[in-house]
């Protein structure tokens, strides 16, 4: 039954955590704090007999024990409707650029994973003519991958590029701990290229409420399986997921949880995995497609965020030196649309991948001292090729363009019989014939 009852005592602060008893609270269930501060949401974040424990969206500062608190009966809710593409909110929907608040249809965050009988298999692409990604490591569509990198590394200008060039109907950015200068720039992006039209924002800054943080993943894809379910294609971009973990073990310790591996609580593989399992194809509908980065600290990837991840995604991307590194990134469901591209998709793939190995060898060798070979210095010349024209950020082209410059760029360095593909496609593909 609905509980309307006012609590005009608070137990416990601590952080932005409040204790108190109650009765008839739920998990989940969403309060009212009045204090001379104003009113703030807060959620219920702990159950343990009469005694409720809450965070409070918008910190503790100048909630006293005599705060009323009144509880909502009902879960935290978005409001959806389609006047949220074009906009910025916090994480707790309030907006964060200048506009009006939403009116829509109320849609509870934190929701199951989609019925897997709902679902279909991943088969097709996600195409973001960025050649390191469509031509070598191709995103599917209700794929989730992370994109592992260090900080400093321009992850956010890598999402910022796919936003713009990704051939998908909504586009959904959950920010965490973000500057807030990254937010503006990001969103000055998006605004001069158009692509913010088709996209909606959730940021959490470095100076917003930790509890906020936590809220943006749920709130993103929220919004992104409402559009899904609309029959839109939806690509769900969020940055950082270690600021999500960091901000959960910021609360667990406030709550005096026993920490797990350095100090993240012990449900983190299941609270990471719950949010990146909402990546679904709907059968009758659109689809969520997830990309997170996940920053390592000291560029450490068995970090307990990077390690957990790894074992609930499908493959990831390495960002290193400002690149995607064509060594350890995966997509584990490449295969599922590469073989329905173009019949030399897979084959340029393959040789390019070996050439740049050798390459990669080859550089060493030189840096020992080694003389180098006819051979070597093809291969030397073919690897600045391939960093200049392949992996670059800055290239902005269709797949079947990647295919064509890469026939150019092993048709400029070496001969036909050298580079290992079957006469039967060289004759068809290779430049000059």
């Amino acid at each position: 039954m609905f509980n309307n009852r006012i609590y005009h005592k608070i137990d416990a602060l601590s952080g932005s955590v409040a204790t108190l008893r109650a009765e008839g609270v739920k998990y989940g269930e969403i309060a009212e704090v009045e204090s001379r501060a104003g009113t703030s949401l807060a959620q219920v974040i702990k159950l343990d007999g009469p005694n409720v424990t809450l965070q409070i969206f918008a910190g503790a500062r100048g909630v006293d024990t005599a705060a009323k608190v009144r509880f909502l009966g009902e879960p935290m809710k978005v409001p959806f409707s389609d006047a949220l593409l074009g906009r910025a909110f916090s994480g707790s929907c309030v907006p964060r650029d200048g506009g009006p608040q939403i009116h829509g249809t109320p849609s509870p965050i934190g929701q199951p994973s989609v019925n897997p009988a709902k679902r279909i298999m991943p088969n097709r692409m996600v195409r973001t003519n960025i050649p390191m990604i469509d031509l070598f490591n191709s995103l599917v569509v209700s794929q989730k991958l992370p994109i592992f990198a260090k900080a400093g590394e321009p992850y956010n200008d890598l999402l910022a590029r796919i936003a713009l060039q990704a051939n998908s109907d909504v586009i959904v950015i959950g920010g965490m701990g973000m500057k807030h200068d990254e937010y503006l720039r990001l969103r000055s992006m998006l605004d001069e290229s158009g692509a913010l039209a088709k996209t909606t924002m959730f940021i959490h800054t470095a100076a917003d409420p930790t509890v906020e943080c936590v809220l943006v993943p749920d709130v993103s894809l929220a919004v992104a399986e409402k559009f899904a379910l609309e029959g839109k294609d939806v690509l769900v971009l969020l940055t950082d997921m270690t600021s999500f973990a960091d901000a959960m073990k910021e609360i667990a310790i406030t709550m005096e949880q026993i920490p797990s591996n350095r100090g993240y609580p012990g449900d983190l593989y299941s609270q990471l995995a719950s949010r990146y399992e909402k990546a679904v194809d709907f059968d009758g509908a659109g689809s969520i497609t997830i990309l997170a980065v996940t920053t390592m600290p000291g560029d450490d990837v068995t970090h307990p965020v990077p390690d957990n991840t790894g074992y609930i995604t499908e493959g990831q991307f390495y960002l290193r030196g400002g690149r995607i590194e064509p060594f350890g990134s995966l997509s584990r469901l490449k295969q599922q649309v590469n073989k329905n591209t173009r019949e030399d998709h897979r084959t340029v793939m393959d040789a390019m991948i070996k050439l740049y190995a050798q390459f990669k060898e080859t550089v060493e060798k030189q840096s020992m001292g080694f003389k180098m070979s006819d051979w070597d210095e093809k291969l030397l010349k073919y690897g600045e090729d391939f960093e200049k024209n392949m992996m670059d950020l800055s290239v902005n082209i269709p797949l079947e363009e990647a295919l064509d410059l890469g026939w150019k760029i092993l048709a400029d360095n070496f001969e036909k019989g050298e580079v290992g593909i079957p006469s039967k496609l060289a004759d068809k593909f290779w430049p000059g014939g």
